[in-house]
């Protein structure tokens, strides 16, 4: 299985390879169809329908003041609002 992460926010993917979460060349991608995720290992956030057909989607929570939340967070922003991150796996149910 590989990595990919799904966000279009610069300090997070700093955030993301200077904790080791991933490398140089892990996929980036702003905007995710299925075929992006199906099978994969996600970071970032997804909505339900596309994280049931990933193989799991980690989150790295933020407690972001109102103050500055829909502005672009520098990487020191990112790390002092960041929770530990948190793995999921979703599973589609019908009915």
């Amino acid at each position: 299985m590989s990595t990919i992460v799904v966000t279009r926010h610069k300090a997070l993917v700093q955030f993301l390879v200077k904790r080791q979460m991933i490398g140089a060349n892990t996929p980036i991608i702003a905007h995710a169809s299925e075929e992006d995720v199906r099978g994969k290992d996600v970071i970032g956030v997804l909505p339900l329908r596309l994280a049931a057909l990933a193989a799991s989607v980690t989150e790295v929570p933020m407690d972001i003041p109102a103050e500055l939340r829909g502005q672009e967070l520098s990487l020191e922003q990112v790390e002092a609002f960041s929770g530990e991150p948190v793995k999921y796996t979703v599973n589609k149910e019908v009915g």
